[in-house]
């Protein structure tokens, strides 16, 4: 009886050491200063009044960092003005958010679905629905071009997907 009572308190033991390892070496979070990125047009993608781009970030600092869940961003004219930007995530009831750790040069990526054309309520009957988005800020400061620059209608709308890993 005494083995296994030890037994038991070993594994419990092990169990607790590594997971306190784990949490020391999960990375912080991504500021915009360690992060690259773009965010082009999906070719084929436009129709039926939406189209979807494609936000790609890279780790461009020497330490690791992490990005979960939805992208923070917000949009900006061609001389930096800011633009109606407005976040909500594609499917909210089955969102799930998962940990992606960047080691220095590796890649996110999410989606944003979003109509360039159709005015939203309160956009009236204006040539164009909002000003052109020339830049996207990610985390606050990554500046990343729009490929090819976009008005974003209903207000700045984007529909996005949480981060995944890779490209």
């Amino acid at each position: 009886m005494p083995v296994k009572i030890a037994a038991v308190a070993l594994v419990a033991l092990a169990v607790l050491a590594g997971s306190a390892a784990a949490r020391s070496t999960l990375a912080p979070a991504c500021t915009g200063s360690q992060l690259k990125g773009t965010f082009k047009v999906v070719p084929g993608s436009a129709g039926a009044g939406n189209i979807v781009y494609k936000l790609d970030v890279a780790n461009k600092s020497q330490t690791s960092c992490s990005v979960t869940g939805l992208p923070v961003v917000r949009l900006y004219g061609k001389t930096g003005k800011r633009l109606p930007t407005h976040v909500v995530p594609v499917f909210r009831a089955g969102l799930t958010a998962i940990l992606v750790t960047l080691a220095p040069g590796q890649y996110a990526h999410a989606t944003a679905r979003f109509s360039p054309d159709v005015p939203g309520v309160g956009e009236g009957n204006r040539k164009q629905c909002e000003p052109t988005a020339y830049w996207l800020h990610v985390s606050g400061t990554a500046k990343v071009p729009v490929k090819p620059p976009t008005p974003v209608c209903e207000h700045g709308q984007l529909q996005l997907t949480a981060y995944q890993r890779g490209r």
